[in-house]
């Protein structure tokens, strides 16, 4: 069963929106899915969808709620495009944190779920890896994370496992970025980095030409059991 609910952002005076996805019976763990920056459209719709039919209370908020609630935008129109680029550079990243922390705050005290898990997709794959040095999450995921390899510097602050999908040819992450990526974590003994031959940003999407399948098929088999080893 899905619905749209409000969250209580962590000082209260606010409420952030949210799809929830309720799982049949007893919820194994919870997965926070975190939007593209498009919205929470209806390809995070389905793969919220899919977290509570495996078994997962699944949440999507919604990131953009403080700018402009409720968008859905496309990434094959190119104004909608510029618009939701729009929308990440006025994005207060630090800000958007503390509503994360207010999501897995309500997951566990108004849920009674206690292990939560992350996944995020493009800008959400950057969020992925600040949720996974800067919150208490049991475990996350980041596919084609952004700008990820300008903050390695949090690094030892991870804590519990990340996992990041990073495809060879995206478009938005040069190999450079990449190569930093892999020099700087590597190493680390909680976070496992999976490359992607030739495939680009997006490869995971639901809808659209950006997906290919066997990559996608791939990268979330080996999600479904990192989730399944550390959340439940």
């Amino acid at each position: 069963m899905a619905t749209n609910t409000e969250i209580p952002t962590l000082d209260g005076e606010g409420r952030i929106p949210a799809y929830v996805a309720t799982p049949e019976g007893t919820a194994r763990g919870a997965i926070i899915v975190q939007q593209e920056i498009f919205g929470v459209e209806a390809g995070i719709r389905r793969k919220t969808d899919e977290w509570a039919a495996k078994g997962y209370l699944a949440v999507a908020p919604d990131t953009f709620w403080r700018q402009q609630p409720g968008i859905e935008l496309s990434p094959y129109v190119e104004a909608e495009m510029q618009a939701a680029l729009d929308h990440m550079g006025r994005h207060d990243f630090d800000l958007g944190m503390r509503d994360i922390e207010a999501v897995i705050h309500w997951i566990r005290r108004e849920k009674g779920i206690a292990k939560v898990g992350f996944v995020g997709f493009c800008m959400g794959g950057k969020i992925a890896y600040m949720t996974a040095t800067r919150t208490d999450i049991d475990a996350s995921v980041g596919y084609y994370g952004v700008m990820i390899d300008q903050m390695l510097g949090e690094k030892h602050a991870i804590a519990r496992p990340l996992m990041l999908h990073i495809p060879t040819a995206d478009h938005f992450v040069a190999p450079e970025a990449q190569k930093a990526m892999h020099d700087g974590l590597d190493d680390h003994p909680k976070v496992t980095l999976h490359d992607y031959e030739g495939l680009d940003h997006g490869f995971a999407a639901e809808i659209g030409s950006r997906r290919d399948e066997a990559g996608a098929g791939l990268a979330d088999a080996r999600t479904e059991a990192f989730f399944a080893t550390h959340i439940g």
